[in-house]
């Protein structure tokens, strides 16, 4: 048996930082890996060794192979844990490991390469007689053959990449005439990914449940699983809720998915943790969808209901011990819940968000798996996921009661993240009652991003009390003599404050005592009282009702975080008017990414609707489409270029009214 003394972790973020966290349990000494934009990041401050592998971009540093074996062999690695995504399903990764005598945490060659290929995996479990969803998956890859295929498969109809996961490389499309444009966009999108451009076809299975199976196997011909893990609730194909046990399971159908999990890891010789992922339709049938070949993401609703550490499993069975384990001392416990924290724009389509990180305050009332801190950057270069939480309980319901809970108490300022929508879908009917599906983000929040409604007026005044305080303390800092006990006094008229927050709405705050407040804006009228203030945190009395909040302020502008909303609010009192960046006529950068293709010249007319350029940005290509009808008076960017947020990148001069 190989024993493993020195691991180096082929990763970053939130999965380097938990397998580090378990290896150092068991004494092993740890190696991180980091871009020249990770340098100060978290795992790299954690690992008791760190080795720079390239630049920022990931086909120059954490895609690399040559890269990170020398730094396995210059630190003197026994082993190489990929985590997840990167190349932790990269077959020659796996070779080579094994080429330079370093233990690969992960399945042999053989089972990457078939499993890993969503077309050759496929084929292997119709051979195995594992169920399947019907469609194309063979080797004639050209764009006649697959349009040909579509046709005979009919819509609805999924285009895949054949490598790779997370949603990255893969469309639904509901006419044939979109087709041809899904597979050009499929196929590029994987070939940036994954750098494998193979797509399979497969007929799409409406509203069913995407419920998947952890399975575990050793060297020594040993194969169980730990049971299934509902992960319906997704945006852009990207899972955002996970929870184990499904709601739906009963003993007969885990009975049944659990055998066909175990079938289809022994087809390939599976050794280590994997998760076979099936469709489960509204009659209870069940299709194999595609088997990761690494830990996922979600794997701590797994260990929170079995009270197993995998990645403690992993390391066991990497190093050529037993599992130890029969599938009848497998025991389930209660219920477990995960959500993903993205640094995201739920109101615009779930764009990703980047930027500075103001205050992350995650709860303790919960397990958090995170990769970032207080003062670091969610950089365009990686995936927009920035933490995990996961709560358990003795019922489903006490399950998601917590995380409710735990997610109040949560903060992410500076980047945008899907906080306050995770908060709302948890509590949505459908959600509560175990019933969501595929389907669900759709049902209840439509097509075009999330509306969460209007923030509360309370909301505002909170913030307008909490920003006349903190300006006043800073003041009070400042000045010379003068008592505390004097501030928000005065002996003949009454005090006012006046926050302006956008064009119209200026808030009015009325000194009523010290600590004692009254804020108006037209009719509207709230009564506040601050009970405390720390730092980042304050209790405030507001209309008979006592509310915490967190918060972060940098000179005008102000972050808080009540229970359900958030508010980012920027005090225009004495600050001149900005033009807004952009407008219909020019066409702006959303995020930083890279420029992929400009799709216009100029002179070039456009109409509204019509696509202008594709950016990528967190691994997901977007489409940036014309706003107005017009003409293309000038490119200001070049393809093949990374780009900030909000640079230019054409202007279009808007076509004339043809009125009379």
């Amino acid at each position: 048996m190989s024993k493993i003394n020195t691991l180096l972790i082929a990763n970053r973020g939130e999965i380097a930082c938990r397998v580090m966290r378990t290896a150092k349990e068991q004494g092993i000494k740890t190696i991180a890996v980091y871009s020249d934009a990770d340098e100060l990041a978290p795992h790299v401050k954690m690992a008791d060794d760190a080795v720079r592998i390239g630049p920022a971009p990931v086909n120059e540093s954490y895609l690399i192979i040559d890269n990170i074996i020398q730094a396995a062999k210059d630190t003197g690695a026994d082993a190489i844990h990929p985590g997840y995504g990167f190349l932790s399903e990269n077959a020659a990764f796996s070779q080579a490991c094994a080429d330079a005598g370093i233990i690969f945490v992960g399945p042999p060659e053989k089972a990457i390469d078939v499993m890993g290929d969503k077309a050759r995996s496929k084929r292997a479990m119709i051979e195995a007689g594992v169920p399947c969803v019907p469609g194309y998956q063979d080797e004639d890859q050209s764009d006649d053959t697959l349009i040909t295929e579509a046709g005979k498969i009919g819509v609805p109809l999924m285009v895949k990449a054949a490598a790779g996961g997370g949603g990255r490389g893969m469309r639904l499309v509901h006419d044939l005439e979109e087709v041809p444009n899904a597979i050009k966009l499929a196929r590029s999108e994987a070939e940036n990914a994954f750098g494998n451009g193979e797509l399979i076809l497969e007929k799409a299975i409406i509203k069913p449940r995407h419920v998947e199976l952890q399975v575990f196997a050793d060297s020594h011909g040993n194969c169980i699983h730990l049971g299934e893990r509902d992960c319906s609730v997704q945006r852009r194909h990207q899972k955002v809720i996970e929870e184990a046990p499904c709601p739906v399971m009963t003993p007969e159908l885990r009975e049944q998915m659990g055998k066909a999990a175990v079938d289809a890891a022994k087809a390939v010789d599976y050794v280590g943790a994997g998760t076979i992922e099936f469709l489960l339709d509204q009659s209870g049938e069940f299709y194999f969808l595609e088997m990761n070949t690494r830990l996922q993401v979600e794997h701590p609703v797994t260990e929170e209901i079995t009270g197993l550490d995998l990645v403690a499993l992993q390391l066991k069975v990497a190093s050529g011990d037993f599992l130890g384990l029969e599938q009848s001392d497998v025991t389930l416990s209660g219920h477990a819940m995960e959500i993903r924290l993205y640094a995201e724009d739920p109101a615009d389509d779930f764009l990703p968000s980047t930027g500075h990180i103001d205050l992350w305050k995650p709860s303790s009332l919960s397990r958090v798996d995170s990769g970032i801190e207080t003062g670091g950057e969610v950089s365009p270069f990686y995936d927009s996921m920035v933490a995990k939480i996961i709560t358990h309980g003795a019922t489903r319901d006490e399950a998601r009661r917590r995380m409710i809970k735990a997610l109040s108490e949560t903060a992410l300022f500076g980047p945008k993240t899907n906080r306050d929508f995770l908060v709302d879908a948890l509590d949505k009917p459908d959600f509560v009652e175990g019933q969501a599906t595929t389907a669900f983000i759709a049902e209840n929040y439509g097509e075009d991003g999330v509306d969460l409604g209007e923030q509360a007026f309370s909301t505002y005044a909170i913030a307008a009390v909490l920003q006349h305080k903190l300006q006043q303390k800073s003041a009070h800092h400042l000045a010379l003599n003068v008592n505390h006990e004097m501030l928000d006094w005065s002996n003949n008229r009454s005090l006012e404050t006046v926050v302006q927050y956008g064009d119209d709405q200026t808030i009015q705050v009325h000194v009523d005592a010290p600590q004692q407040y009254t804020v108006t804006e037209g009719e509207q009228r709230v009564s506040v009282k601050l009970l405390s203030l720390k730092p980042d945190m304050a209790k405030l009395n507001v209309d008979g009702h006592n509310v915490i909040v967190i918060y972060h302020a940098h000179h005008r502008t102000l972050h808080l975080a009540l229970p359900a909303r958030s508010l980012t609010v920027t005090d225009q009192v004495g600050v001149s008017a900005m033009e807004d960046i952009g407008g219909g006529g020019t066409v702006v950068a959303p995020m930083h990414g890279q420029l992929l293709e400009i799709l216009v010249e100029a002179g070039a007319s456009v109409s509204k609707g019509d696509k202008l350029a594709v950016l990528e940005a967190m691994k997901m290509q977007h489409e940036i489409l014309a706003e107005i009808d017009g003409t293309v008076e000038m490119i200001a960017a070049s393809a093949g270029t990374q780009i900030a947020a909000d640079d230019l990148i054409m202007e279009i001069v808007e076509k004339e009214s043809e009125e009379a």
